[in-house]
């Protein structure tokens, strides 16, 4: 497929994008030229320099996959993207380390007026006792937001000795326990703090979320370091702040306006200001560029991400487990609509045994992708899958057994329409071997393949060997071959590995083969059960 990378990205990331696809990097354009350009691509990396409009995405009639190579996703629109069915990703563990760090550089400059120092003495002058400073060990340090990046503020702080308030409505007080810090509400962290520092998203949530009522309720001699995004202090009230002695220092790296050139914070003594480098060392721009690369090579292959933010994610130990998985649960849905097709009503997933051990929500819109595939034939992925079920008025239901008979692991789907149930079961040997077990009332073992007969036939000798004979006059090889029966001399079906597509009218004479009931032929697309790459 095709790559649009539109910012400066690290060489690691263009690498290993390059390694599976064509890869295209040009920078600089205004959205007119990103336009005219996005028709082509399926796919678009960038940075915090390209702004991908709703109009970009629009235009982007091809795009599966929108990657930022980093956290914040403001550049993006998110919304429309999601409406699109783009999946939408970015790299939130790779500048953790460089992000914290520079939270960190930032709280001990505020409290040894380092940058002011420095330039002083620069200057010529020599003033020791201008620049008295105070010492973290067993100050107060507020942190607002303990998400990854403030939870390693937290492990480096307490390194300092520092006491470690913490607020975040979204993590457990154990969790912020294991981590060494008190959680506590945000008017006490506010009142309590020496030190406060941010970590969390813009939002409309969060947007001004220290404003001038909050800053009134700090320590005069508080100390305000805001690295993760531009918004989430209201400027102006800061400002005031600083002039009036609330705020003792503030340490900016970030700012509603970027570049912030005309701010009169940049003029106070008493604040530091950084141009957004809370991630800009060496080695996160490698992270996060081979991060993003890496993700958006899974979610082209239509593997679910564990960074996208338009839909739900997991841990990459937990993805690990459920990966080998993921091409069963496609090809049952694949392998139902090809059989059977027609209408859709509910549709029953019964995961049983190990794979029910897992969160079985990515698998059900795996097997979604398979089955809507085929009726749309359109892009469906693991943004939209679940809304498209939704639309057409498909019921889904999930159950779960962790123990079962005669397999590790097993998977059934149930289909229901018009008062009647289709049922297709599936399970994995050793992590990589498919088998798919039961065809409609059948027991079967049947090795999936890109081409396949699937016939029902009367259970009496002859038949099997007229549809070989039939096949070979025909000029197709036949590589392998499964039959499961409910009696002898009843209802039987038998699976047929072929080397060649089987035409429509092919179809119908073999349907009018003496003993033979039904023949369907299935062509099964999917590359990533078919290869070991």
């Amino acid at each position: 497929m095709k790559v649009l990378v539109s910012d400066p990205l690290s060489p690691e990331g263009v690498a290993l994008l390059e390694k599976y696809h064509q890869v295209d990097q040009v920078t600089g354009l205004n959205e007119t030229q990103l336009i005219d350009l996005i028709g082509g691509y399926d796919a678009l990396v960038v940075r915090s320099g390209t702004k991908v409009t709703a109009a970009v995405i629009d235009a982007g009639k091809n795009l599966k996959v929108i990657g930022r190579a980093g956290v914040g996703v403001d550049n993006i629109d998110l919304e429309r993207a999601t409406a699109r069915g783009i999946i939408v990703l970015n790299a939130p563990e790779g500048n953790t380390i460089s992000a914290a760090e520079h939270a960190i550089a930032m709280l001990t400059s505020l409290a040894r007026n380092i940058p002011a120092a420095d330039a002083a003495l620069k200057g010529g002058r020599w003033e020791r006792g201008r620049f008295m400073g105070v010492e973290l060990n067993q100050k107060t340090l507020g942190i607002i937001g303990l998400g990854r990046i403030g939870s390693e503020v937290a492990k480096r702080a307490r390194a300092l000795g520092m006491i470690i308030l913490a607020y975040d409505p979204y993590i457990a007080a154990e969790q912020a326990e294991k981590i060494g810090v008190t959680p506590v509400t945000l008017d006490l962290l506010l009142s309590q703090a020496d030190f406060i520092t941010l970590h969390l998203p813009c939002n409309k949530q969060t947007y001004h979320l220290i404003g001038a009522e909050e800053l009134a309720m700090m320590k005069p001699e508080v100390h305000l370091v805001n690295c993760a995004r531009g918004g989430l202090i209201d400027e102006d009230a800061l400002y005031e702040a600083l002039l009036e002695e609330k705020v003792a220092g503030a340490a900016l790296d970030v700012f509603e306006h970027e570049p912030p050139l005309e701010s009169p914070l940049l003029k106070h003594p008493r604040v530091i200001a950084t141009p957004h480098l809370g991630a800009s060392t060496k080695e996160a721009q490698v992270n996060v560029a081979v991060q993003v690369a890496e993700q958006v090579v899974f979610a082209l292959r239509g593997d679910p991400v564990v960074s996208a933010v338009n839909m739900p994610s997991m841990l990459p130990e937990v993805m690990a487990e459920i990966k080998p998985f993921l091409p069963l649960m496609r090809l049952l849905g694949g392998l139902y609509f090809q059989l059977y097709g027609g209408r859709i009503e509910e549709i029953e997933l019964y995961y049983g045994g190990a794979v029910a051990e897992y969160p079985v929500a990515p698998l059900t819109t795996a097997c979604l992708i398979g089955l809507f595939s085929h009726i749309l034939g359109e892009q469906v992925n693991f943004v939209n899958a679940p809304h498209i079920a939704r639309s057409r008025g498909v019921r889904v239901r999930e159950s779960i057994s962790k123990n079962i008979e005669n397999f590790t692991n097993l998977v059934v789907l149930t289909v229901s329409a018009g008062g009647e149930k289709q049922t297709i079961a599936g399970t994995i040997f050793n992590r990589s071997d498919i088998r798919i077990v039961r065809i409609g009332g059948y027991h079967i073992e049947v090795i999936p393949s890109p081409f396949m007969l699937l016939c029902t036939y009367i259970d009496k000798p002859g038949v099997i060997g007229r549809v070989g004979t039939f096949l070979g006059h025909n000029q197709i090889n036949i590589a392998g071959m499964q039959v499961g029966r409910r009696s002898i001399g009843g209802e039987a079906v038998m699976a047929l590995q072929v080397d060649d597509q089987i035409t429509p009218e092919l179809l119908d004479q073999l349907a009018k083969l003496e003993g033979v009931l039904t023949a369907r032929f299935i062509h099964l697309q999917d590359r990533e059960l078919f290869s070991k790459d």
